[in-house]
């Protein structure tokens, strides 16, 4: 009891008061559990909109712990998700007719899906917190519904050796626990489908352009200086100069995840280089130009749209986390070499 207590005091005191969710409190088999609203105020609005665009979203979390939506009691389920708010926010925001226990695991404000492939929201940290709010305690069964997106981080027979609690995976969108849980706990085909439509991934790119914009500025910063110390002066024709990489930055962060299902290759890196290398002939042949930048072009643009490509797929769910390890050991070095040659061309060509 005084675990659940310190708990909530502990969520109080951090946000310099209850959070805005909270519509009350209940006393349970474990002491006083906080109930949440299912509705969305201003301040969730303005949140997940400020996340969209990469503002503050690495703090942009709730404490992990205990929550109760509904009248929850001994026998209500259990659902668990991650302590990334707009994760939290999107699941109780769809239990408005649900009586439930949210466990939420400390994922350091990363979403389920992204969480699960760091190994944050995987078995240990659910049978830690199992063990740590005695769910053993505030309900009669032994059951625990997981996203099915957090199941490639969770060891279901592990779970059940070592806390006696089974996983019971349930769909893939928060927006069809309710049936989920009406229909016995039972997942119909489509809930079990990733659909990542473009209105999904048109939301993503937000997140993806506005820190990949450091990369531009980079590229600015050093093809300025090379020309300065060459010639002492700026570049002429900026346009024609620096187009192209503001292309691959488009490429990477926009193009290649709204054309995502119709870009050939599986791997992300190749479908940036691939869309990358195009541009290039179909840019080069509008703007002619000498075979020197042609032959940079080829080298730098496809880089960079391959490497900001390579970063979608921490957004998406259509890869695994050994998939992408693959992909990052042999994407990565052959970007590098790339990059390292390409910008080893341009001052030699630039100083001879």
């Amino acid at each position: 009891m005084k675990n659940a207590e310190a708990n909530f005091k502990e969520r109080k005191n951090k946000s310099a008061g209850e959070p805005s969710f909270v519509l009350r409190q209940t006393q349970s088999q474990i002491g006083i559990v906080p109930i949440v609203s299912t509705q969305w105020g201003w301040r969730e609005r303005l949140g997940a909109w400020k996340v969209r665009w990469g503002i503050k979203r690495m703090k942009y979390a709730v404490q992990p712990g205990i929550y109760g939506v509904g009248e929850p009691d001994a026998d209500s389920p259990v659902l668990v998700t991650s302590n990334y708010k707009l994760t939290f926010d999107t699941l109780r925001r769809e239990l408005e007719n649900v009586n439930a226990w949210i466990l939420v695991l400390d994922t350091h404000a990363i979403n389920v899906w992204c969480a699960a492939g760091k190994g944050t929201f995987g078995t240990d940290a659910l049978i830690s917190q199992i063990h740590r709010f005695k769910l053993s305690s505030l309900v009669n069964h032994r059951t625990v519904i997981v996203p099915q997106l957090g199941a490639v981080g969770v060891a279901a027979h592990s779970v059940r050796k070592q806390t006696g609690f089974r996983v019971k995976y349930g769909p893939v969108y928060a927006d069809d626990v309710e049936i989920f849980l009406e229909n016995g706990m039972k997942a119909t085909t489509d809930m079990r489908r990733v659909h990542f439509t473009l209105a999904e991934r048109l939301v993503l790119v937000p997140m993806e352009f506005i820190p990949a914009l450091k990369w531009f500025a980079l590229i600015v910063l050093f093809f300025t200086s090379l020309n300065v110390l060459a010639h002492g002066s700026l570049l002429p024709d900026l346009f024609i100069v620096f187009m192209p990489y503001v292309a691959a930055l488009l490429i990477g962060t926009v193009l290649v995840p709204v054309l995502l299902p119709w870009i050939p290759f599986r791997s992300f890196a190749l479908k940036g280089a691939f869309v990358s290398v195009i541009f290039v002939l179909v840019w080069d042949n509008w703007f002619p130009t000498d075979l020197q930048t042609r032959l940079i072009h080829l080298l730098l643009i496809p880089a960079l749209g391959s490497y900001l490509a390579v970063n979608f797929t921490g957004s998406t769910p259509l890869t695994s986390l050994s998939g992408v390890q693959k992909e990052l050991r042999t994407g990565i070095p052959a970007m590098i070499s790339a990059a390292v040659l390409g910008c080893l061309l341009y001052g030699i060509f630039l100083f001879i």
